[in-house]
């Protein structure tokens, strides 16, 4: 353990793997907290290795605890559907400026992540997908007027912003799950006049509905009256002068057998019905 030295002392002599242990114990210290990773839940990551080919582009690294040489590095990626907004002030078909107000959700393509990340990069979102946007919603919108954004082809105008952004961002690793248009602002005037034009539209047509009620109710009322007709002109020619009288008779037969009456039958003249004048309870 210890050897003498030139002035007859003696240095203490370290075993080496003393020696070995304490610069394991200082290399961790100094590079450790580079060594250790935690990938959470919605995320996914891809590794630069700087002396092993760069970026290693078809391997995507899952959840959880993993180690790493401390030479390279890990680039983390949120995984799940992230939403955003967006406004601008865009022109419509007859040159009109329009304030609008959208969201979007969108999402990398985790199977293709190394691509992303060497294409494009961790900024995706404000150099592709927003400026895409931007781009695209300007174009679709000036093919409208601004009547039609504001009543009836909001929905038709999203579904074109969707198509045609999702199509140029696909190439790019990125994929997009919806872009919903939140609100549409016209200049004042304009929007009065539009909406004073809708409430005639619908004044007219529930004037329309009212014809076509009434209409209907008096076709109804038509037909009720033609049956009613036929009827009566049915019955009228089942019932003859025999009928009657025979109904008569069967009448005052019915009438003549009650206990609590007293019946005089009298002829009123020569084929006419019997007449009863009274009778007791």
């Amino acid at each position: 353990m210890f050897e003498t030295n030139n002035s007859g002392g003696f240095n203490p002599k370290l075993p080496r793997f003393f020696v070995l242990g304490f610069i394991a114990i200082i290399f961790l210290l100094i590079t450790g907290g580079n060594m250790f990773y935690t990938v959470n839940p919605g995320e996914k990551a891809v590794i630069f290795k700087r002396f092993g080919g760069g970026l290693d582009k078809d391997l995507v690294v899952p959840q959880g605890f993993h180690f790493i040489a401390p030479w390279n590095k890990v680039y983390i990626y949120n995984v799940k559907i992230q939403e955003d907004y967006e406004a601008m002030e865009v022109l419509s078909k007859n040159g009109l400026s329009i304030k609008i107000d959208l969201s979007f959700r969108y999402t990398p393509n985790v199977s293709q992540l190394g691509y992303l990340h060497d294409l494009v990069g961790e900024d995706y979102l404000e150099s592709i997908i927003r400026p895409e946007i931007r781009s695209v919603t300007r174009e679709v919108i000036g093919e409208y007027l601004p009547e039609e954004l504001y009543s009836t082809k909001r929905e038709e105008v999203e579904d074109k912003v969707f198509e045609i952004t999702s199509k140029s961002i696909a190439d790019k690793y990125l994929f997009l799950d919806a872009i919903l248009i939140r609100d549409v602002t016209l200049p004042q005037t304009l929007q009065a006049a539009i909406e004073n034009k809708l409430r005639q539209e619908q004044e007219a047509l529930e004037y329309e509905f009212k014809l076509l009620k009434e209409s209907k109710e008096a076709e109804r009322k038509r037909i009720e009256a033609e049956g009613i007709s036929d009827f009566q002109r049915i019955v009228t020619k089942t019932i003859t002068p025999q009928l009657l009288k025979w109904k008569g008779i069967e009448t005052t037969q019915e009438l003549s057998k009650s206990p609590n009456s007293k019946v005089i039958v009298i002829g009123n003249g020569e084929g006419d019905l019997p007449i009863i004048l009274g009778g007791d309870k």
